[in-house]
């Protein structure tokens, strides 16, 4: 009976160490947000939507510059992997380009913009192609969420690019930024934000218009080595949260959104050309911002 007793109890700590050992090596999921202004070689409209004449070649790259960071991350061990493909129509990525398993966010209007399918299941987040910010004094094709109608975004007083705005939505579910890709611009703006973050630099600014760029084999080589690098270094990155409620003051380069916004109640309109909303969560404050981008009355099916 004892020899029984001591077989069942080996048996026993076989079984927690195994459990523990799986829970430990679990699959990582990461979640990857593209944009496309940071894309090596794209400088001006002509890379950047359907009536531009170097588009078609510039969604292939961009989509070789996804498959980059997924060989990265696939090269460290089996990863769950969403790409939210994150400019223009949402429509770029070439899809049946994509490894198998891989799970890709189109098109909009999203609650969570460029971080739609984010939750509290990730460990890590990469952002691939990004530019930086509106109010930037350099980097290619600077801008934040729409370049047409801000010149700011401000979280609890604090000018965001994009990268800033989409780290706060991952904060909110305490999953990490662990790598960027773009211009030197952008690559240094959102590392003095979010910490030491690794960074791919593709090409680098002269102008809004304009930048000495690697090819865009080169650029994937880099991504590919700083997507390992980066979940190499996994467990040393840390969330990037705002304080709640969460301030947003958005500043337009028109004088009639601002003052339409402030029939609202829920709206304050803080000069001439800005507002300010107060959201209980990033949750609520991506929503408005997609509302306030993205409402047009004359939308229909």
């Amino acid at each position: 009976m004892r020899i029984a007793k001591g077989l069942l109890t080996a048996a026993a700590l076989l079984f927690s160490f195994a459990a523990g050992g799986r829970a430990q090596t679990r699959t990582l999921k990461i979640y990857i947000s593209v944009d496309m202004e940071g894309v090596a070689g794209v400088v001006t409209g002509e890379q950047l939507g359907p009536s531009g004449f170097e588009y078609n070649r510039f969604r292939e790259f961009m989509t070789d510059e996804v498959n980059a960071a997924i060989r990265g991350v696939l090269d460290s061990g089996p990863a769950e992997i969403m790409v939210s493909d994150s400019h223009g129509n949402g429509q770029n990525i070439l899809i049946d380009k994509l490894p198998r398993g891989v799970t890709l966010v189109r098109s909009w209007p999203r609650p969570l913009m460029m971080m739609e399918g984010i939750d509290q299941t990730f460990d890590g987040v990469i952002f691939i192609g990004y530019h930086s910010s509106t109010n930037n004094t350099s980097g290619v094709r600077a801008h934040t969420i729409s370049s047409a109608r801000l010149t700011d975004v401000q979280l609890n007083g604090v000018s965001m690019p994009e990268a800033g705005i989409n780290a706060a939505i991952a904060g909110q579910f305490n999953v990490p930024v662990i790598m960027i890709s773009g211009d030197d611009a952008i690559v240094k703006e959102a590392s003095a934000l979010l910490g030491g973050i690794e960074g791919a630099v593709v090409k680098w600014a002269i102008s809004f218009h304009s930048a000495k760029s690697l090819t865009p084999a080169d650029a994937c080589d880099l991504i590919m080595m700083k997507a390992k690098k980066a979940v190499s270094r996994i467990k040393e990155f840390k969330t990037y949260s705002v304080s709640k409620p969460v301030r947003l003051d958005v500043r337009f380069k028109s004088y009639r959104p601002p003052e339409l916004l402030s029939y609202l109640p829920i709206v304050e309109r803080t000069d001439s050309h800005s507002i300010r909303f107060a959201g209980k969560d990033m949750i609520e404050v991506s929503k408005f911002l997609e509302f306030i981008t993205s409402y047009d009355p004359s939308l229909e099916p």
